[in-house]
């Protein structure tokens, strides 16, 4: 079995709080058409590298009913930054056009098998996986990005056309998980890496 989500997996169950207050589960977002699921953080370069490419993707489909939910599984014991705190403040700062959720436990970034930091999920309107991996080929330094993978895969997608390429290496700083090194990945998170 892969660590990973497979293509045409339907997006598994959650229930995790927002930096907002509000607590969330997939079903809050039945009114979207579409919804791009990504695991981030507070601190990675390669998420602080690629946000406002995220944010301006997140705008583009905005209007045709794709909802971008963020979600941070990583252990505040390996950086302080990626404390609930710290998430609020992030978003408060930042004003993202997306949900931000806390994985405490880690369990939904399992549920996914979330390997890196940013790593994306875009889901149809049944929920089924259309595309997992990177956002672009650059995160860390957007303007040599050659690819826009996210862009590519909505605008394929809202326009009803196949996915023409729906599985990619993630790239980025691998999650931490609690209680271990920080370069410690689950011996079953290989599938894609």
């Amino acid at each position: 079995m892969s660590f990973t989500l497979q293509i045409g997996d339907k997006a598994p169950d959650f229930y995790l709080k927002g930096t907002d207050g509000n607590h969330y589960s997939p079903e809050s977002f039945a009114a979207s058409k579409y919804l791009v699921i990504f695991f981030t953080c507070n601190h990675c370069p390669f998420v602080l590298g690629s946000d406002e490419i995220t944010r301006h993707t997140a705008d583009k489909f905005s209007k045709d009913s794709v909802t971008f939910v963020g979600i941070n599984a990583n252990s505040e014991h390996t950086h302080r930054e990626d404390s609930f705190e710290y998430m609020i403040a992030r978003m408060e700062e930042n004003r993202f056009p997306w949900i931000y959720l806390r994985d405490e436990h880690q369990k939904t970034a399992r549920s996914y098998g979330a390997l890196r930091t940013p790593h994306f999920y875009v889901f149809d309107e049944e929920r089924k996986l259309v595309y997992t991996g990177r956002g672009v080929d650059n995160p860390r330094q957007t303007d040599k990005m050659t690819v826009n993978d996210l862009d590519r895969v909505l605008t394929e997608l809202v326009s009803g056309k196949p996915i023409s390429v729906s599985v990619t290496n993630p790239i980025g700083c691998n999650v931490k998980w609690d209680g271990q090194d920080a370069h410690w990945m689950p011996a079953e998170a290989c599938d894609l890496i």
